[in-house]
C-alpha cells in the first residue's frame, strides 16, 4: 500500500481541522473586542474578514495540492 494514499486525506483532515480552530478563535477574540468597544465594530470586522480569508486560502490550498498529489498515486 502506498503510504501517499493514507497520508494525503490524513494531511488535508489535519489542514480542515486547524483551520477549524483558528477560525473559531479569531472571530471569538474579535466578537469579545467588538463587545468591548462598540465604536470599534467596523475596523474590528474588517480586521476578522481579511485574517479569515488567509485562514481559509490556507486550507483551500492544502487542498490544491492533495489533488495535485492525488495523480502521483498508483
Amino acid at each position: 500500500m502506498d503510504l501517499l494514499g493514507l497520508g494525503l486525506p490524513l494531511g488535508l483532515g489535519v489542514a480542515a481541522l486547524g483551520s477549524g480552530i483558528g477560525l473559531g478563535k479569531a472571530v471569538g477574540s474579535a466578537m469579545e473586542a467588538m463587545g468591548r468597544q462598540p465604536e470599534a465594530i467596523g475596523q474590528i470586522q474588517t480586521a476578522m474578514i481579511i485574517g479569515a480569508a488567509f485562514i481559509e486560502a490556507l486550507t483551500i490550498y492544502a487542498l490544491i495540492a492533495v489533488i495535485l498529489m492525488m495523480g502521483k498515486i498508483g
